[in-house]
Formats: structure tokens, sequence, C-alpha cells
């Protein structure tokens, strides 16, 4: 047998789970590429679920963690960053069994803040603008003072922005 008879012809990497199963894995990526949709796989390699919402911080580059949808239009299951084994492109793995997701916590959308805009004296259209999205900010995203759950229109918003990749 030869030296290079273990290696893989295009020298992609591979992990090998627990269970023994050996999973192919793509080159790592940025907790910044993750979007809506991308498959997440538990620590064993099988597919629990898609990426529903990524928590964090872009401008200061903090990854917090990850609402995962586990069903179609059931409520978010959120995953610390901690439990984030590995990203590449269009899989997020977890340090996680698919038992341990099943009894992760809800996730809760964090508070919103409200951004008050200066009086204009731009005219009618600009007045008519702002009050245009004032309505909108209120019937749309309203102000939430505190960690909420996400709502069945949320979740049904969601589900079709997961479909949409």
């Amino acid at each position: 047998m030869s030296v290079c008879a273990g290696l893989r012809a295009r020298f992609e990497p591979a992990l090998l789970c627990a269970s023994g199963k050996t999973v192919e894995v793509a080159d790592p990526v940025s907790w910044l590429m993750i979007r809506a949709g991308w498959k997440v796989v538990a620590a064993d390699g099988g597919e629990v679920g898609e990426v529903d919402e990524v928590a964090g911080d872009d401008t200061e580059d903090i990854f917090d963690g990850l609402a995962i949808a586990t069903s179609s239009f059931g409520k978010p299951r959120y995953v610390p960053a901690e439990q984030v084994a590995g990203i590449s492109d269009g899989v997020v793995r977890l340090s996680l069994t698919r038992a341990q997701v099943m009894q992760l916590g809800e996730f809760l959308e964090p508070a919103t803040s409200a951004e008050i805009e200066p009086d204009s004296k731009g005219g009618l259209g600009e007045t008519l603008a702002a009050d245009v999205r004032e309505v909108e900010g209120k019937v749309l995203a309203p102000t939430q003072r505190h960690e909420h759950p996400m709502n069945i229109w949320r979740r049904i918003a969601f589900f079709f922005r997961r479909l949409a990749g």
C-alpha cells in the first residue's frame, strides 16, 4: 500500500465525527458570510435545520450566535456562537448532537431601538415621507423594549426568506 493511498484525490479536508462517519468539509468562511437558508449540521453530520437569522454586531465583528429553524414554521432555536464548530460556504457545523439541538431554547429577538429624526424643513414631500416611515415603523416593526419571541407572521416571513436563499 502506498503512502498516498489514504489521501483524498482533491485534498479536501474531512471531519471524523464521534459516530465514526467522515464528513467532507469545504474551506472555512467568516460568520459574516452566513445567510438565511444555509444548512445547519449537528456534530454527527446529520442536518438539523436551516439558518434563520444571524445574531451579532458586524460593525464590531462580534458573533453572538444563530437562530435556526428546525421545522418549517416552528419557533426558531438559539445556538450560541460557542457551539458553532465550523462555517463553510452554505453549511454551519455545530458541536452539538441532534438531541442537544432539540433541547436548545427559543430564539428571542433583541429589543429594538427607535431612531429619532430631526424635524425637517425640507417641504411637503419630505414631511410626507417622514410620516409614511413613522407609520410603517409602528405597523411593521414596532419598537420592542425587551427581548421577545418571534411571532407567527415573522416566522412565516422567515420561512419564505429561507426558501429564497
